[in-house]
């Protein structure tokens, strides 16, 4: 694997980075990563998500690779990073590698949709020469989608979420907030590390408007094929995917930018004001607790 042909997905997870992933993978060349959760290993939350439930106040979130880096026992503590650093690398790549097609030629583009991208400063230094997608969207609509998921049925409960309790959703909500604001951070800072012609941000509201033009812009950014993008992204369009396929409950849900106004209630749109006002506006989002919102939390 050529680092340079190395190209990240990074942000929150249900921001439309699975969709952007499979048009990407379209383009000739490409060999796509869907999920290694590299981040939820390397970056293990500290506190445990049950301490929004029961402590008297939310905890700052944090994660092991941060509060351990200076104790000689922990694996990856900095004392010994000469031991462990190109050995990481190599596995990485190797993992990649082992998953290319054969029919991807001598030099293929690896894009990696990675869903722990609070590892993602870590990641981006570990792999210098790589690129950086940094992919944004409004943190109140990736709570709501998250809400979605933690439902009976839904399509996230056989991946490891839970069907979340009516008395649950506030706990759940909170640290809901405190992942996105977290990582959007994380990713910014990884952002901020690479030279202009090696990153691009892009944000969910507006690859749902432009998609085309947006896809156009990533593939010239990393010398991607751009013939296709009309086509692919008529293809892959939230209302194309059959209608059994899409909605409440299902991993392709609504595409529809700001329905966080109609899915939460008062209450719920309060405490993430609360717990993201500060963050969505250095993000570039407008501040509002919709007057029209349900009174009823649920």
């Amino acid at each position: 694997m050529q680092e340079e042909r190395l190209v990240w997905i990074f942000g929150s997870s249900r921001s439309g980075s699975t969709w952007l992933l499979r048009m990407l993978a379209e383009l000739d060349g490409v060999v796509p990563i869907d999920d290694p959760h590299l981040g939820h290993h390397l970056g293990v939350w500290r506190p445990l998500p049950l301490a929004w439930a029961i402590g008297e106040e939310p905890p700052q979130l944090t994660t092991l690779l941060d509060l351990k880096a200076a104790e000689p026992g922990y694996f990856f503590a900095e004392r010994y990073r000469d031991a462990w650093w190109e050995p990481l690398r190599e596995l990485i790549r190797a993992r990649f590698e082992a998953q290319a097609d054969a029919e991807a030629g001598p030099s293929p583009t690896f894009v990696v949709k990675e869903p722990g991208s609070h590892a993602a400063p870590l990641l981006a230094e570990l792999f210098p020469a790589s690129k950086l997608i940094f992919l944004l969207r409004d943190g109140r609509d990736v709570v709501d989608s998250w809400l979605d998921a933690y439902r009976e049925g839904s399509w996230a409960i056989p991946g490891g979420a839970f069907p979340v309790t009516r008395q649950g959703r506030v706990a759940l909500i909170r640290w809901l907030a405190a992942v996105w604001a977290y990582r959007v951070r994380a990713v910014e800072r990884a952002f901020a590390s690479r030279p202009e012609q090696d990153r691009i941000m892009i944000r969910y509201e507006e690859l749902r408007r432009r998609t085309p033009q947006l896809l156009e812009q990533i593939c010239a950014a990393f010398d991607l094929p751009c013939g296709r993008c009309e086509e692919v992204a008529a293809r892959f369009r939230f209302e194309q995917a059959p209608p059994a396929r899409r909605g409440s409950g299902r991993a392709i849900r609504s595409a529809r930018p700001g329905s966080w106004r109609e899915n939460l209630s008062r209450a719920e749109q309060a405490i993430l004001e609360e717990e993201l006002g500060e963050t969505l506006e250095e993000f570039g989002y407008e501040r509002e607790l919709a007057p029209g919102a349900r009174t009823v939390a649920g």
